[in-house]
């Protein structure tokens, strides 16, 4: 990525996240165009014809763009269930078209195929299955005959032409609340009606974040969306941040200079960080996220499956 790209992400960061006095004037600005993006995505959603693939299907997905937690949730929400499948996108990829990434835990991928996210869960899920593909009613019919008794759809909620159970996970606070490219919502805000659950963070689900293996001394060294919401778990020691884009692939060798240059015991990353670096062999400190999640909302979910195998 080169320095104006860079530049431009921080610029856009901050407008949607963490606005100045100019940013306001400069989302002002921009509202009309936002408006006119917002109007198109409500029309494609009105006029979108729903498909039914006969068995359940439960998306998590957000209406803002950057991070939700929607990966440690698809995780929590995974492992209560057997013969589930997550059907993912495989957001920063390299490779296109349809990947079995996992079977009931066997990765099946290297994570340059799958994405990071599409790993991370993966790995993290030794009884659920993973599959990623561009074309999600491609990736539901995939998974539906290989045996798949429940989809868990990542970032499902602007498919508007599936059927499907939704969840919308909402950030603890906003700041701007217009359509891009003015803020960082993706349709009106007002779409979150359409929603079976809207879960806000702080209210119905919590992170809590450990540390594996702290070092003295760390390089903070991460490619997710908004790093700066890192900073009320990082532990005490770091001594340099190398920061990419989110989903951006690290270079071993360059990580191998930042540790010898700030003379560090090794890097900080988080979970979705350190499937990129397995084969690194460069020692790790990994931030774990694990979400506290209402039990309300599995009361929920269970009571949509019931409903469903009920009709």
């Amino acid at each position: 990525m080169s320095r104006s790209d860079r530049s431009f992400n921080v610029l856009a960061e901050r407008v949607f996240y963490q606005p100045t006095g100019s940013d306001r004037l400069l989302s002002a600005a921009l509202a009309p165009l936002g408006w006119l993006y917002g109007s198109g995505m409500w029309l494609r959603r009105r006029l979108a014809k729903r498909e039914s693939f006969g068995m359940p299907i439960i998306s998590v997905g957000n209406l803002v763009v950057g991070g939700s937690g929607k990966t440690p949730f698809v995780i929590a929400l995974a492992s209560r269930y057997e013969k589930v499948w997550i059907v993912s996108r495989g957001y920063g990829r390299r490779s296109r078209g349809l990947v079995e990434v996992s079977r009931e835990g066997e990765i099946r991928a290297p994570v340059e195929a799958s994405g990071d996210e599409a790993m991370e869960m993966a790995r993290s899920l030794p009884r659920a299955s993973v599959v990623v593909c561009e074309d999600r009613r491609e990736g539901i019919r995939y998974a539906r005959e290989a045996g798949a008794e429940l989809i868990l759809l990542d970032d499902g909620f602007n498919r508007v032409e599936i059927e499907k159970f939704e969840i919308l996970l909402e950030p603890e606070s906003l700041p701007n609340r217009r359509v891009l490219p003015a803020g960082p919502f993706r349709e009106f805000p007002s779409t979150a009606r359409q929603a079976d659950l809207v879960l806000r963070e702080g209210r119905d689900y919590r992170r809590i974040v450990t540390v594996e293996d702290p070092g003295e001394r760390m390089v903070l060294a991460t490619s997710i969306a908004r790093p700066e919401r890192l900073d009320p778990w990082l532990p005490e020691g770091i001594v340099a941040r190398h920061l990419l884009p989110d989903h951006g692939w690290f270079d071993a060798e360059e990580l191998r200079i930042l540790l010898q240059r700030h003379r560090a015991d090794s890097l900080l990353v988080t979970g979705k960080d350190a499937v990129k670096m397995e084969a690194f062999q460069l020692p790790l400190s990994v931030m774990k996220l694990q979400l506290e999640i209402d039990s309300a909302v599995f009361a929920a979910t269970d009571r949509y499956l019931k409903e469903y195998h009920a009709t």
